[in-house]
């Protein structure tokens, strides 16, 4: 007899995965790993101060709001996960370290500290498995119905880390295939509104594609992860403009 292994998520914290116009008719297909600083109840506060919770080493702020706002605007189907990134973070695969990681930045995180195997598959099992089946599932029916997919994932990251600050303002990412991010940075060239690079202030020797590899690469769909520095999506007002920039630059480079 297979036993069931032990959920994370209780009915009260809900399904782990988020997705908005699920008929979008968009071939944008958005994805934000790192919308949400919540935590599921069994883990309390992870040990960790109030201040660490609502900063970035818990999520992206501003991405999921900028990603609505594109989805709104695009009629493009917009998948996201529910909860922090220091639970899982699932733009990283279970062998990482940084799926779910003892410190980030200058922060400890007690409740990540020697985490069992059996731990961490409970982890996986119940955040990165069903996030991803979910897209996989997407794909899979938009495949079905003759609707192309493009795979483009939202990202904020913060203007100082580690003491060190950042002047890039939007980054435009890429693995292997560069083809919609050339583009982009084509379009971004014609209308330099932001400070914009190609693979800042990450790129995929810092394992940040992983997403991007999951489900554009081996599907040989064209893919993009956008990165926004956070201080400029703080308020409406920032991820408004923003938004519309980066519907542009997507709506541009998918014209050509």
């Amino acid at each position: 007899m297979v036993l069931a292994r032990p959920k994370i998520l209780s009915e009260a914290d809900g399904d782990c995965v988020g997705i908005e116009r699920i008929h979008g008719r968009s071939p944008v297909l958005l994805i934000c790993e790192h919308a949400s600083n919540a935590l599921p109840a069994l883990f309390g506060d992870l040990g960790l101060p109030s201040e660490a919770l609502s900063s970035h080493i818990a999520w992206d702020p501003g991405a999921l709001a900028v990603a609505r706002s594109i989805s709104e605007a695009l009629d493009a189907t917009l998948v996201y996960q529910r909860f922090s990134r220091l639970i899982y973070d699932c733009n990283r695969p279970p062998s990482s370290p940084g799926a779910m990681p003892e410190t980030s930045e200058i922060y400890a995180i007690p409740g990540n500290k020697d985490l069992s195997p059996e731990e961490r598959l409970v982890r996986t099992d119940s955040l990165y498995v069903p996030f991803h089946d979910a897209i996989r599932e997407l794909i899979r029916d938009r495949r079905a119905r003759a609707q192309d997919s493009i795979i483009v994932t939202m990202h904020s990251f913060t203007p100082v880390y580690h003491g060190r600050e950042r002047a890039v303002e939007l980054g435009i990412l890429h693995d292997e295939d560069s083809r919609l991010a050339d583009r982009m940075l084509e379009a971004a060239a014609e209308a330099p509104l932001y400070r914009t690079e190609r693979n800042e202030p990450y790129g995929p020797e810092d394992g940040v594609t992983h997403t991007l590899i999951l489900h554009g690469l081996s599907n040989g769909l064209r893919n993009v992860m956008i990165e926004v520095r956070n201080d400029l999506i703080a308020d409406d007002t920032g991820q408004g403009v923003m938004a519309d920039y980066l519907k542009g630059l997507l709506q541009q480079s998918l014209d050509a």
